[in-house]
């Protein structure tokens, strides 16, 4: 009986040992099995091979710590969980959580005047707490540090006029991209290079203001005259930016476009082909746009894309205000639909678009893509169903607008404003370089290139869409996509542009992970409030019945065997 006795106790300490043993080496791995069917807590292989890469510290802290409701608990959870996979790939991320609610309230005050001097802005919640409505500010970002670097991350996507649930599932959804796409930026030991073109009336730096704030903190920008050079080496210049010109690019200069193109340049072209805005057509009871010379429509054409000579007319469009008489000496204005100023929802997948808010875009033309060989293309956004166009010479006026549309008129479907190329290209100078070309290549030291290794353009009919308004009294700049009528900001303008450059940039192709589809599975509010008390003595009280029916079988199991 003693022997018995004593074999029993080394079992159940050698059992405790394992135990203690298995949860300590768990706290050095993490590691997981991913059925779920989207693949949603497996990083992507470049996520993975990115990270890999990191060879200091990096330090990550959360600002998602405390009470929240369910929805937001999600957001945290996958945070944590998302830095976790981070750490195990790589044990050089490290990361806290904090509460910035927590503390004296000489403290708290500090802390929120910190963060709103750094940029950040709480998100007040409103949540419900058992019977009684509670509200709850929140900081739902995410600080990485690498040595002396520090930049913010918005955990959280804009509302845009989606419901809590389904923001919060995009915002889950976007992590991965955000946290890598963030450390990218910090880690990496010389900026990437956008040269935005200027010498024939692209716009003016005032009106991309914001745009070049925006990206200085991770790219070297500077505006650069191409008809003063013989070369652009894609080596020094990463990304070439084409806003718009308004007169024509020379024969030399787009010679050395296309030579940039050919050694694998990256190029992103916001062409307009007619002068037109508001103030145009109330000047004139019936306007008809200039058009725009800027003789590119011949090398565009070349590399697969054609800019159409139209001006896209669309049902699904943002108001400009109209006088509809007077009060006194007051005019009194409405807003109206303006179909010239169409609000481009994305249609597809593709990670610089795939989620992001609506873009605003004024008087943008259709553009045709062309079939190339070994050059793949997508639209990345195009106009409503509800669209049309019309084709040069139109005429544009206001008093379209006293008559209501008629949606059968608008009749076109779906009209490209964003394009994106991206293969093999062949030169627009092949078979028929000048002895003028050729007295530039000799004077460089370089050949003459037919074709392009793989690479990348994106083609936007229209620039209004990334611009800042600038008031020169005040020097002050809005922001991207802000309408001054509608005091809002569409905040897909600057998502799509800044998206547009991370992909052109994008070495590790982290753009990926943007790209990532996560089902969204809601509950039933109405049959969780019915069965509220099933489920939760389902996972709370049948746990612990079970572990006691278990207990008690090996009890009367342990007696039967050694009773005597």
């Amino acid at each position: 009986m003693s022997n018995q006795r004593n074999t029993y106790i080394v079992q159940t300490i050698l059992i405790f040992v394992i135990i203690i043993v298995v949860n300590i080496v768990g706290n050095f791995f993490n590691g997981f099995i991913d059925l779920t069917e989207d693949k949603r807590f497996t990083l992507s292989e470049s996520t993975i091979d990115f990270i890999e890469n990191v060879d200091d510290i990096i330090y990550v802290k959360v600002l998602l710590e405390g009470e929240f409701p369910a929805g937001f608990k999600r957001l945290r959870n996958a945070a944590k969980d998302r830095l976790d996979q981070f750490a195990s790939t790589n044990p050089l991320l490290e990361y806290t959580f904090e509460d910035p609610t927590e503390g004296s309230v000489e403290d708290i005050r500090q802390k929120q005047q910190q963060y709103k001097e750094m940029g950040m802005a709480p998100t007040n919640l409103t949540f419900l707490d058992g019977d009684e409505k509670t509200q709850k500010l929140i900081y739902p970002y995410a600080l990485v540090n690498y040595g002396s670097r520090q930049t913010i991350v918005n955990l959280l996507e804009p509302q845009g006029g989606r419901g809590q649930e389904e923001v919060l599932n995009t915002s889950i959804n976007l992590l991965e991209f955000k946290l890598a796409n963030a450390i990218q930026k910090l880690t990496r030991e010389e900026l990437p290079n956008i040269v935005i073109s200027t010498g024939h009336g692209e716009t003016p730096d005032y009106m991309t203001a914001r745009l070049e704030q925006v990206l200085k903190p991770y790219y070297d920008t500077g505006r650069l005259n191409l008809d003063s050079l013989f070369q652009l080496n894609p080596k020094d210049v990463n990304l070439l930016v084409v806003p718009a010109p308004r007169s024509q690019v020379p024969i030399k200069t787009q010679f050395v476009i296309d030579q940039y193109l050919m050694n694998g340049g990256k190029i992103l072209w916001l062409i307009e082909n007619f002068e037109v805005n508001l103030d145009s057509i109330n000047q004139n009871q019936l306007y008809v746009p200039k058009p725009i010379e800027h003789n590119l429509d011949d090398l565009l054409f070349k590399y697969g894309a054609r800019v159409k000579n139209n001006l896209i007319m669309d049902l699904e469009c943002a108001p400009i205000p109209q006088v509809i008489g007077s009060q006194g000496e007051k005019p009194q204005t409405i807003l109206v639909p303006w179909y010239y100023h169409p609000i481009a929802a994305s249609k597809s997948n593709h990670p610089i678009v795939k989620g992001i808010d609506r873009v605003n875009f004024k008087f943008p033309s259709s553009i045709e893509i062309l079939d190339r060989p070994n050059v793949k293309s997508e639209v990345l956004l195009s106009s409503s169903e509800y669209s049309r166009f019309q084709v040069y010479p139109m005429r544009l006026t206001f008093e379209i607008l006293r008559i209501d549309p008629d949606p059968k008129q608008f009749n076109k479907g779906p009209q490209p404003i964003a394009v994106l190329l991206e293969g093999e290209f062949e030169s627009f100078f092949k078979n028929r370089i000048t002895q003028e070309n050729e007295a530039i290549l000799q004077q460089i030291g370089t050949t003459f290139k037919e074709s392009s290794p793989q690479t990348q353009q994106i083609v936007v009919s229209d620039v209004d869409f990334l611009k800042n308004k600038y008031d020169p009294n005040s020097e002050r700049i809005s922001p991207i996509g802000f309408s001054d009528w509608e005091k809002k900001i569409y905040e897909g303008n600057q998502a799509f542009i800044v998206n547009s450059v991370e992909f052109l940039l994008d070495d590790f192709g982290l753009l990926e992970a943007r790209g990532k589809d996560f089902k969204l599975r809601l509950l039933d509010k109405v049959k969780t409030k019915e069965e509220q008390g099933k489920w939760q003595f389902i996972n709370l009280a049948l746990p612990l019945v079970v572990v006691w029916l278990f207990a008690l079988l090996f009890f009367f199991w342990r007696k039967r065997k050694y009773a005597q």
